[in-house]
């Protein structure tokens, strides 16, 4: 007689418990709500939305996991995207906008110490947070902790803090693009600058269509090569003593993002390659939908603990910090008339 598999019995006994106990019923809740995120009947904004209801009700089931597959899913949406982009206008956006990337980034990142200070927040989390809100949010964050020997407690709440006006900024920014009446060219320049993270950019300047999410796509990611100099600075600033860990060892090296390289890569692989520019439009279409179960899993990565962690003097130094940053970019490219 022939034995049955060992995968499969494997297989069996994980169906039979998924459906007996409640909390593989608080699993396959999850992995289904999951699964509907990759279909055409759920936005970008209602993915998050859904991630977050999971988060504060039944909670997520696969908290480090799904941490994980959320960064890798939305480094590779951000490749892909590459897919879609010409080399050409992905240069012409960077260097268009340098001057007005030093300009924001240099005043965010004042403002911020300055704001840190009138509300006697811990100066790290106020670097965090300005550099976040500066540059490219989690990205920012992750980078430039490590520079000043930041505490995992101070990266979780400035991550907090910039998770939440994230989460804010994917519903709201569509919004008042539309109230401004807002081109696709100029919203996809205020989407990059005054969004933090890359997630909430593309999905934001989805709404505007694929010359926002392009423009969007390309001075957020021109902005997130800011991460290396602005690292150093602070490497520089910061006392030496101040950026050693509790082990008295130092920081690590700063990391620069490898899928900046690799969306380059992509960038002019679809310049060069005329079979990828055939297929750009279905590589695009991957990578939203990817891009929605990223959003669904980061919405899910948050909790309580954590909101109840982030404190509202940082919330309020990233709050102040991201209104006068979206105001004063808003009226620079409304009434300079600036555009990529």
């Amino acid at each position: 007689m022939l034995k049955k598999p060992r995968c499969v019995g494997m297989l069996s006994r994980l169906l039979y418990h998924s459906v007996t106990l409640t909390f593989n019923l608080q699993q396959l809740i999850f992995l289904g709500l999951a699964f509907v995120c990759l279909t055409p009947l759920i936005t970008a904004p209602l993915a998050l939305t859904l991630g977050l209801a999971i988060a504060l009700t039944v909670r997520n089931p696969f908290p480090q996991v799904s941490k994980q597959i959320s960064r890798q899913v939305l480094k590779g949406c951000v490749v892909l995207l590459g897919f879609g982009m010409d080399l050409a206008i992905v240069l012409k956006v960077g260097r268009s906008s340098a001057l007005f990337s030093i300009l924001t980034i240099g005043m965010t990142l004042l403002l911020g110490q300055w704001l840190g200070t009138r509300l006697k927040i811990s100066h790290k989390i106020s670097i965090l947070i300005s550099s976040g809100t500066a540059i490219c949010g989690g990205s920012a964050i992750a980078a430039i902790s490590t520079v000043i020997g930041a505490a995992e407690q101070e990266i979780s709440i400035a991550m907090g803090t910039v998770f939440l006006l994230n989460a804010v900024g994917l519903y709201l920014f569509p919004l008042l693009g539309h109230t401004f009446h807002l081109s696709a060219e100029q919203f996809g320049l205020w989407a990059g600058v005054a969004i933090h993270d890359i997630s909430s950019v593309v999905g934001a300047a989805s709404y505007f269509g694929v010359e926002a999410l392009n423009t969007a796509t390309a001075v957020k990611l021109a902005r997130s090569l800011w991460i290396l100099p602005v690292s150093l600075l602070f490497s520089r600033l910061i006392r030496p003593h101040d950026t050693a860990t509790r082990s008295g060892e130092f920081s690590q090296p700063v990391q620069v993002p490898w899928f900046i390289c690799l969306f380059l890569l992509a960038s002019v692989a679809r310049s060069v390659i005329p079979a990828i520019a055939d297929w750009s439009p279905t590589i695009t279409q991957f990578s939203k939908i990817g891009l929605k179960l990223a959003l669904f899993l980061i919405g899910a990565g948050l909790s309580a603990k954590t909101l109840k962690s982030v404190g509202w003097k940082p919330i309020l130094q990233g709050v102040v910090l991201w209104i006068i940053v979206s105001l004063c970019s808003l009226g620079i490219i409304l009434f300079l008339g600036l555009t990529h």
